[in-house]
This record gives C-alpha cells, structure tokens and sequence, in this order.
C-alpha cells in the first residue's frame, strides 16, 4: 500500500563525510531507506552537506551555520536537530514522531547534525524537536551512520518489518 501523503526526509550535516567504512555505512542504509520508505509514505531526498564556518568564535560559528540551514528551510518545513542536550527518545517513539508529521500533512523534514559547536540558539529555538543518542559525545561520522540506521529502522518500524525486534 503506497500512502497518499508523504514526507520528504533530508539530512543536514555540518562538515563533509570522507570515503571509507563510515560513509559506506551511513549510505548503505539511507539506501534501505530510499527503497523502503515510500511504502511507508517516507521520500529519501539526500543529504545535504555543508562546511564549518571560519569565524573567529564558537557563537559566530554556529550563526553562520546555522544561517545557512535556515536559508534551506521551506515554509512549513519540520526540522529536528541532533545534539547532546537534545531529547533521547527510543526507536519506536521516534518512528511515531516521523509518522505524526507524514499524517499531519507535512511535506518536509530536516534531521540537521550541527558543527563543532553545536547549533545556533535561534535555530534550536525553531526545532520542532532536539534528539540526542544518548549522553555520550559521539564523532559526526558515527553520528551520521547512526541517523541513517534509525531513519531505516523508523521506516521498518512504520511497515511492520521484523527488522525492528523490541
């Protein structure tokens, strides 16, 4: 069964993931994803990478970047942060928010991962939702395949896949 409404999923990153085993895995399941979203009313639309801003300080930094998030940001455009002060919430929960959205009749989602130093304020402010894996700092790479491997597992999760086995 294809759903009528769906949701645009796109991934903001801060910096650029090289080659290697991190980049093939992250890609590995946005490729899951992209297959199996769409059954579920999920549309892969990519990731979108930009780079660390230059500024002298961390809060210029984080203005700039997060600037150029918002630049990127269609109206009515549903956008979750990752960061470490953000809401740790379980597979399942976050499949729902994601499913929430789609039955809302949002078009458009941003998981955006911040630089360095973290998000603008401002930014964070707009969020509809701020998401942490957990209390622990992680890389950005390990953040990145670990991003992808929960919006697969949402999009298992919403088909009733036995992938997700809780």
């Amino acid at each position: 069964m294809l759903f009528r409404s769906c949701v645009r999923i796109e991934v903001h990153a801060v910096g650029r993931l090289k080659s290697g085993p991190e980049r093939e895995l992250a890609d590995r399941y946005l490729d899951r994803l992209a297959k199996a979203g769409p059954a579920v009313g999920l549309e892969f639309s990519g990731v979108h990478e930009t780079p660390e801003s230059r500024a002298r300080s961390p809060g210029e930094r984080c203005r700039e970047e997060g600037a150029r998030l918002s630049a990127r940001l269609g109206p009515g455009t549903a956008l979750f942060l990752l960061d470490e002060r953000g809401k740790n919430l379980g597979s399942e929960a976050f499949a729902e928010r994601i499913a929430a959205l789609r039955d809302g009749g949002r078009k458009e989602l941003v998981l955006a991962i911040g630089g360095p130093d973290g998000h603008d304020p401002a930014l964070a402010a707009a969020a509809e939702l701020t998401l942490c894996f957990g209390a622990m700092t992680w890389p950005h790479q390990l953040v990145r395949v670990m991003l992808a491997e929960q919006l697969y597992r949402a999009a298992t999760i919403l088909a009733g896949h036995p992938y997700h086995r809780a």
